[in-house]
């Protein structure tokens, strides 16, 4: 499969089964970029995600532009995006037209509710092995040694969770003050 043709049946199948949001989606995308087709460390995929995160838009969205740079340029950027929204696009009107039609169908229900574990689960573990990543370099759930941990993402994960959870400070204030202190200590 070529390059433009690789990127768009990825996102496409990305957008297709990415039910629950962004979150959700990172270990689909994860799956196609890092696994599957080997486009990216998962180092990287860590450097787009958090990149994706700080830019405005969606995250599954942000993700196929910046892999679609990375791949083939601005042209990658455009068929990766248009890939990732493209099913929603067609399921969309799809689904608002059965919903409005059968929306008060007990099985219509019962599906809905059926997915509600299945996206906390996809979440969960997209962020796990994102974690994982940060913290030891790899997905490995045990480092191979103590050395081998990033104690300063260690201590700026701890941190930020305190700041949000505990003094409820803004995730934006959080994030900026994550970065300058992250980047004066790695420089350190």
């Amino acid at each position: 499969m070529s390059g433009f043709l690789a990127l768009l049946w990825s996102f496409f199948q990305v957008g297709l089964f990415s039910f629950g949001g962004g979150y959700a989606a990172l270990m689909l995308i994860k799956e196609q970029v890092v696994t599957i087709h080997h486009w990216l460390s998962m180092t990287q995929f860590t450097d787009i995600i958090t990149i994706s995160q700080m830019t405005p838009g969606p995250i599954a969205i942000n993700s196929a532009t910046f892999v679609g740079i990375q791949v083939k340029g601005l042209p990658g950027a455009l068929i990766a995006t248009l890939g990732c929204i493209l099913p929603s696009c067609i399921i969309v009107i799809l689904l608002a037209y059965l919903y409005d039609k059968y929306k008060e169908l007990p099985i219509l229900k019962a599906i809905l509710s059926g997915l509600r574990p299945a996206v906390v689960a996809l979440i969960a573990t997209a962020g796990m092995a994102m974690l994982m990543t940060a913290f030891y370099g790899s997905e490995a759930i045990v480092p191979k040694s103590w050395l081998s941990i990033d104690w300063i993402a260690v201590f700026l994960f701890g941190g930020s969770i305190l700041a949000l959870r505990k003094w409820r400070l803004d995730p934006i204030i959080v994030m900026i003050a994550s970065g300058i202190i992250g980047a004066v200590l790695y420089l350190l």
